[in-house]
């Protein structure tokens, strides 16, 4: 059912949101709009949605989200859960579609192109400018969805991002998400899914990325189950 509403979803957002986020130059009402579309799709099948600690976070300030990534529910729930606000890195093929392009860029998405080393560091650039000017990003260190919902390495890129721009890194911890809907099943199952908001880390006490990096994985795995940190 969830899948059937976001495939109709979609296009109704695109013939709507879009047209008028391009004539009026402000993303709020697509982004609001789509987030609604995101939660009422989890919402429909009986997935509950709690969050916790968010109340150690300013909705003024701006953070690098990130979260370990277990389930394609993941986004649509932190992102009705989040105070504000956030843009993503997007793979850069999206960015070839004429509308959509504008809209994302609107929004400051940063493309992202993997298969081009050079490409993908001129992204993380762009990334730290997006987040300086007072933009949230929600970005998964894993690089990819865990398929049996195991924490797997952090990738090096998104704490180059925190280093290099000095905006506080908030860890977050997906419970819940990967019993609901798992890597590789279409069904979605009811669950209550938690997404548990650590306290912001700032990363200019860190010297290297590497430090960064340890110190946000290990507050991450911290409210994991024991088999999967």
């Amino acid at each position: 059912m969830t899948i059937t509403f976001w495939v109709l979803f979609v296009p109704l957002a695109g013939l709507i949101a879009i047209p008028i986020t391009l004539i009026t130059g402000n993303v709020d009402f697509l982004y609001n709009f789509a987030v609604w579309g995101a939660a009422m799709g989890v919402k429909i099948t009986g997935v509950k949605m709690v969050a916790v600690g968010r109340e150690r976070l300013d909705p003024k300030s701006a953070y690098i989200y990130m979260s370990n990534h277990v389930s394609n529910l993941d986004p649509p729930v932190i992102v009705d859960l989040l105070p504000q606000r956030v843009a993503f890195m997007a793979k850069a093929e999206l960015f070839k579609i004429p509308i959509l392009n504008k809209a994302m860029r609107l929004a400051q998405f940063v493309p992202v192109d993997r298969k081009n080393r050079d490409a993908a560091i001129n992204s993380v650039h762009d990334a730290v400018k997006t987040v300086q000017s007072g933009q949230s990003m929600l970005v998964y260190p894993e690089g990819t969805r865990s398929r049996d919902g195991r924490l797997l390495p952090f990738k090096k890129g998104p704490f180059h991002l925190a280093i290099e721009s000095g905006v506080p890194v908030v860890p977050i911890t997906m419970l819940g998400t990967h019993e609901a809907w798992p890597k590789g099943k279409f069904a979605i199952y009811p669950q209550t899914v938690t997404a548990i908001f650590h306290a912001p880390i700032d990363p200019k006490k860190f010297e290297t990325r590497e430090q960064l990096l340890a110190a946000v994985r290990e507050v991450i795995a911290s409210a994991l189950p024991e088999d999967r940190r």
